[in-house]
Order: C-alpha cells, then sequence, then structure tokens
C-alpha cells in the first residue's frame, strides 16, 4: 500500500452518516468537515438514498469509507467492486467470511476500475467479526468454535494473502491483528464509545485513545457524535481525547 493511499483522511476520526438522505449526509458532512477525517456511508443511507449520496459528498470533496461488506461468490463481488471504485470513495469493504478467492477477486477489480477510470483507487478492507457480537453469541448463535480473536486473526492473515489493505476489527482485537499482520496492514475500529458514553449495541468497545494507542488506524464513530446535543463539542472532544497520548 503506498503513502497516498492514506492521503484522503487528514485525521483517524471517520463519522458514520447514519441518516436516510442524502440532504441530511451532506448538512452532517458540512458541519463536521472542518474536524473529520472522513465519512461513513453504510447501509442505511446507500439503500435509502443510493449512488448518489456518495457523489454529492464527494462534489463536496468529503472522503468517503463506503461500508457495504461485499459477501457473494467471485464475480458478484468483483461487478460490484467494479462499480463502487468508480464512485470515487477512499475505502470499501467485502467480508472476510467471503473467503480467499472473493476478497481477491473484489480487491483486484476494484483496483483495474480505478486505474481504468483516472482516479485514486480505493483501500479494500475486510470486515471481520461485528462489535455487536459477545463470545457467547459467536459461539452459541453464530456457531464459530473458539475465541473470537482467534477467528478476527485467522480472516485477517487470510485478507492480507488475498492482497487486502486492512480489516475492519473491534478494538479488543487491535493487538492480535497488528501482530499477525503488522505495521503496514490497516485496521479500521468500529465499536468506539468515549468514556461515559452509551454503549448502546455494541459489546466489544474501547474509548478513542485507547485504541489509537493500541495501533488502530483510524476509528469509526457515529452516535457518539452524530446524536450528540452539539456534535461539533462531541467530535472535538473525542480529536482532544487521541491528541493526548504521547
Amino acid at each position: 500500500m503506498s503513502s497516498s493511499a492514506l492521503k484522503p483522511f487528514k485525521n483517524p476520526l471517520i463519522i458514520a452518516l447514519d441518516v436516510d438522505t442524502a440532504e441530511e449526509a451532506v448538512c452532517l458532512a458540512g458541519r463536521l468537515g472542518p474536524y473529520a477525517g472522513g465519512f461513513k456511508v453504510g447501509m442505511q443511507l446507500f439503500y435509502s438514498a443510493g449512488p448518489e449520496a456518495v457523489r454529492r459528498l464527494r462534489e463536496k470533496k468529503a472522503p468517503v469509507f463506503l461500508d457495504l461488506k461485499l459477501h457473494d461468490i467471485p464475480n458478484t463481488a468483483a461487478a460490484a467492486a467494479r462499480a463502487l471504485a468508480r464512485l470515487g470513495v477512499s475505502i470499501l469493504n467485502v467480508h472476510a467470511a467471503g473467503g480467499r478467492a472473493m476478497m481477491q477477486a473484489a480487491a483486484e477489480a476494484a483496483r483495474e476500475e480505478a486505474e481504468k477510470a483516472g482516479i485514486n483507487r480505493p483501500l479494500v478492507v475486510a470486515v471481520t467479526v461485528l462489535t455487536s457480537m459477545d463470545q457467547e453469541m459467536f459461539n452459541k448463535e453464530a456457531g464459530m468454535a473458539g475465541p473470537i480473536c482467534d477467528r478476527v486473526a485467522a480472516w485477517s492473515l487470510l485478507a492480507r494473502e488475498a492482497g487486502l489493505d486492512g480489516v475492519v476489527a473491534s478494538p479488543r482485537e487491535i493487538e492480535v491483528v497488528r501482530k499477525a499482520c503488522g505495521p503496514g496492514f490497516v485496521i479500521i475500529t468500529p465499536g468506539i464509545r468515549p468514556s461515559g458514553a452509551a454503549r448502546d449495541d455494541q459489546k466489544r468497545t474501547m474509548t478513542p485513545r485507547e485504541a489509537i494507542a493500541l495501533g488502530a488506524n483510524w476509528l469509526v464513530v457515529g452516535r457518539p457524535v452524530t446524536a450528540a446535543a452539539d456534535p461539533v463539542k462531541a467530535i472535538k472532544d473525542i480529536l482532544d481525547d487521541i491528541k493526548q497520548i504521547n
């Protein structure tokens, strides 16, 4: 991964735009843009407003992490990655459970399409185990044996072998991913909750300062900022917290 791939993000904080319309997303991005490193467009916004939401954010020069967790047969995932790469996003993701061939096909397709379009290639990362799952759910409901951290480490290694740039993993697995995959592998961390904030439906959480100190490259934060009484103050407080790391 070249250093230029990291340039669209001016700081480690990615704000999740979990809203229903492009208008709401653009408004939030305009308000928080001076402070956020970038913005996440997930299923809620993309399924409600479609690619137009991404286009409008890109028109405003907002860096976008497109979080759709592609998970299908390799040919379908590759075709989807091509279409999404054309939107000019900075990051897109697949699900590691789709396997090596699927991940490799999606990553190669995204890179080829970006080169053909003459735009910066997106980073392609793999989602591991959702932050809403705890150990009991992982074993009993998902039917997966062993500790969550072992599965995250194994999927991270598979993603690296498939040519991906990194993974999405909870802050509780940052250390095992970094140990398994080395310093150049990107770790994007959701499940971030400032000290004293409600955990909502997140199970494996950590504060922003803790996650960055352990080696996360980017933090994805949604409700603690966007649902705050003063979102600008909330995002400034998180950035101030991160800056205290020596």
